[in-house]
């Protein structure tokens, strides 16, 4: 009994070290890897407690092991219908636990090297939803000017295109890293909170000032607050910029079907925008760096969107003319573990 109690206060010791003080002080991380983590751990407990009959307060390290693992990330498919890719994601949180857990608990080592060992599961590319230049065009154009809201979402949006910015970096953007002089250029903070200046355009300049007009922000602010919030001044969420864009992509594509596609996310205008740089003939170093890539593979990515564009252009102009052939925490209570977990990152 003794040696269970132990090994418990080991592996939350473990857990609570991971969190509060390897992920943030040592690794640095974003709140969105924290918050990625920590739902990691959420669904282990649950799979334990559901599956094993092991609530969170009375897991042990001797629990976790290459075979328990496996059996969690199968449970997170079948049971949980979770995603490839998000099983994928759960197991590179397990591993960034273990590749601390290594280091902590020495005499477990072989239990973590195990658990590293796994690979990730094949998945298929997902397909990239991205706009033609003719459809965000379009779609921009669709958006009013003549109320706040409309400058508040066009604002937003010209803001997330001209930029090419991630979600989390429009969410967290401050006016302090904006630059309104010329040459006008912003300050973004990308994964690792890697730093990168992009440069924004003369027309962006204007939509912005007219938006920091209404929302009463002068020019050279150096608030930290997030420059764009929702309806009632919070912090704008991905799910609240996902709406504000299905609203226009909506009402565009009723009229313009063929210019909108059926999925448009925050991320899509950030297709948007590489693929169109890209077709500007602009140098792939370039347009890696204007993402903030750390590697031009995840760039090249856009190169073949742009090939598959044409391929399928090219296909559909040749069906038209060409015949077919015809065929540190209180561990003691599941509550205290759950709501801490859920308060990371967030």
């Amino acid at each position: 009994m003794k040696k269970q109690r132990t090994e418990n206060n080991d592996l939350a010791q473990l857990v609570s070290e991971f969190f509060e003080s390897y992920l943030p002080k040592e690794r640095g991380v974003s709140k969105h890897t924290v918050r990625s983590y920590s739902n990691t751990f959420l669904n282990l407990y649950k799979f334990f407690k559901e599956t094993k009959e092991i609530p969170a307060h009375k897991l042990t390290v001797t629990n976790l092991s290459r075979e328990s693992i496996i059996d969690y990330l199968n449970w997170l498919e079948e049971s949980e219908n979770n995603t490839i890719s998000t099983r994928n994601a759960r197991l590179a949180g397990i591993k960034a636990f273990c590749q601390f857990a290594q280091y902590k608990d020495i005499s477990q080592i072989s239990r973590w090297q195990k658990i590293l060992s796994l690979k990730s599961k094949r998945t298929d590319r997902p397909i990239v939803s991205f706009l033609t230049q003719e459809g965000m065009k379009t779609l921009l154009s669709a958006v009013p000017t003549d109320t706040v809201q409309g400058r508040r979402h066009l604002a937003l949006l010209a803001f997330m295109y001209d930029t090419g910015a991630r979600a989390s970096e429009i969410i967290n953007f401050a006016p302090i890293s904006l630059n309104l002089t010329k040459p006008y250029h912003i300050v973004l903070f990308g994964k690792g909170r890697k730093k990168r200046i992009v440069p924004i355009n003369d027309r962006m300049v204007e939509i912005l000032k007219a938006y920091m007009y209404d929302r009463h922000i002068e020019i050279g602010s150096t608030d930290k607050q997030p420059l764009f919030v929702n309806n009632h001044g919070r912090k704008l969420t991905t799910a609240g910029l996902s709406h504000i864009i299905k609203m226009y992509a909506d009402l565009v594509r009723e009229e313009h079907p063929d210019l909108i596609p059926e999925r448009l996310s925050p991320h899509s205008f950030r297709h948007s925008k590489a693929t169109h740089l890209l077709q500007a003939g602009l140098n792939i170093i370039y347009v890696r760096d204007f993402l903030g890539h750390s590697s031009i593979k995840t760039t090249e990515v856009y190169v073949r969107l742009d090939s598959e564009q044409k391929r399928k252009a090219l296909e559909a102009a040749a069906s038209e003319i060409v015949p077919t052939s015809g065929n540190g925490q209180d561990w003691n209570k599941d509550e205290d573990l759950i709501k801490w977990l859920k308060s990371l990152g967030r």
